[in-house]
């Protein structure tokens, strides 16, 4: 007898695999919160699509950024209000594939808005979802640029007026009086009778990006029970009572029905003699010195570098892109600016590959240098079996858990007072970790110092510091 299964989307992980920690089932999601919904109906079409493997998001800062851990899909996180224009830049680049931006309304109609307002001028076929709950969710509950009259927060107490802080900004409407954008529609999340609309625009707004039809956008009033500080069940009569009356619903705009397809081709910018100069460079690259491997297990380190603020942790991963970039790997360094990071510890994650490089993200790491025991404790479960534990003994009081790493105990703190200035500790590490695995050529990574570091006078002691690293390995492990 047939039976109709439900089960999640496949554009959805099955478990949250880049959720650091031991958690990888539950969201971030506060209760009531409508990501999750709108995050539901955007995996369903993809499916539906069959669009999953060419699908890109673009995910900034505020609760939105969280959409990286949940979506089988592609992944940028960028800056603050940008997406828009990362997203048109990988759009022209990858011409085929579906670009979809997913912002917040601080996001996207404050600190965005003219990123939003010249991605949409120029028709860019990409499909945006803006998530407008009339308040800065994520860092505070301060008063966001669709905050409605009166509404208190934590940066208006006695309520927005318009005499003060002005008028809430309308998006849909703001953006219709533009010619290019072909689709534009205000949903709710509330009801079902809301959410079926939700769905069904959602679905729009997607086809009409795999039909080539230009610029679309669907805003979405979403609960946030937390910011609001009222009760999840309160939450969508809210929206209905509040909200909707002064956003109300429905299509703003739509010629999704008279617009001819764009063809796809990529609309490239390049400076006059920029590709020659590419050339020249790439050339150079290819052709400078590599280390020599000492396990096939060390190539392509996803490498994840911890400590306390002051103890050089992003400059140590600066130095390893810096290397790997002149020994011709592709290299990425991000420093951790996440949410979850508020009172923890410094952090930065590179890769050094001979593949090109997907993701900047390390989630599970292939080498952990830990520069202090909050670190160990933080990073050392997302080593991967087999892995690489770096950490330094004079500062960790503490054995790691792990019985299926490699573990090296460096006294990186006292070599590098020994040498004259605990500032050079992170150099320790960088020798110790060059000397174990071979992926660089260390002659070369002294060399290379002066392009990294600022501060001349301090090349000399940071120079000893790699040696001494490399040979506290040699004679020790």
């Amino acid at each position: 007898m047939p039976k109709e299964i439900y089960a999640k989307a496949e554009s959805f992980y099955v478990d949250f695999e880049r959720k650091t920690g031991p958690d990888k089932i539950s969201t971030h999601y506060c209760p009531g919160c409508g990501h999750g919904n709108l995050h539901k109906m955007i995996a369903e079409t993809l499916d539906e699509f069959g669009v999953r493997d060419k699908t890109i998001f673009v995910w900034p800062v505020g609760c939105s950024v969280f959409g990286y851990y949940y979506f089988h899909t592609g992944n940028v996180q960028v800056a603050h209000g940008r997406a828009p224009a990362v997203a048109t830049g990988i759009k022209r680049a990858h011409p085929d594939s579906i670009v979809l931006v997913y912002q917040g309304d601080g996001d996207l109609a404050g600190i965005g808005g003219n990123e939003i307002l010249q991605a949409a001028n120029r028709g860019e076929n990409i499909t945006v979802f803006f998530v407008n709950n009339a308040i800065y969710g994520m860092t505070g509950g301060q008063m966001a640029p669709t905050t409605l009259p009166g509404m208190k927060t934590t940066t208006t107490p006695l309520g927005r007026t318009r005499e003060n802080e002005g008028l809430p900004i309308r998006v849909v409407e703001l953006l219709s009086a533009l010619e290019a954008p072909t689709y534009l529609e205000r949903v709710s999340l509330t009801d079902a009778k809301q959410m079926n609309r939700a769905r069904r625009a959602v679905r729009k707004a997607i086809q009409a990006q795999v039909e080539g039809k230009g610029f679309t956008l669907v805003e979405a009033l979403a609960p946030c029970p937390t910011g609001w500080k009222i009760a999840p069940t309160d939450s969508r009569d809210w929206i209905h009572e509040q909200m909707e009356p002064l956003f109300p619903l429905g299509a703003k705009k739509d010629v999704l029905e008279h617009v001819e397809s764009i063809p796809g081709e990529p609309r490239p910018f390049v400076a006059d003699g920029m590709g020659e100069k590419l050339d020249i460079l790439a050339s150079s690259v290819t052709q400078a010195r590599k280390g020599t491997l000492k396990e096939e297990d060390y190539a392509n380190p996803r490498i994840k570098v911890a400590g306390f603020g002051g103890q050089g942790i992003l400059l140590l991963g600066v130095a390893f892109s810096e290397c790997g970039m002149q020994a011709g790997y592709e290299v990425s360094w991000l420093p951790s600016y996440g949410p979850e990071m508020r009172g923890g510890t410094a952090n930065c994650h590179v890769r050094i590959s001979d593949p090109k490089i997907g993701s900047p993200m390390v989630e599970e790491s292939d080498v952990l240098i830990a520069m202090n025991r909050p670190s160990l404790e933080k990073f050392e479960p997302d080593v991967r079996p087999g892995g690489l534990l770096l950490l330094d003994s004079s500062l960790i009081d503490i054995e790691p858990q792990r019985d299926d790493v490699t573990i090296l105990k460096i006294p990186a703190t006292k070599i590098a007072d020994d040498i004259g200035t605990t500032k050079c500790a992170n150099m320790v590490m960088m020798g110790a970790y060059i000397e174990r695995t071979g992926i660089l050529d260390l002659e070369s990574v002294i060399e290379a110092l002066p392009s990294y570091i600022k501060r001349k006078k301090t090349i000399p002691m940071n120079q000893q510091a790699i040696a001494k690293g490399a040979e506290y390995v040699r004679e020790h492990f």
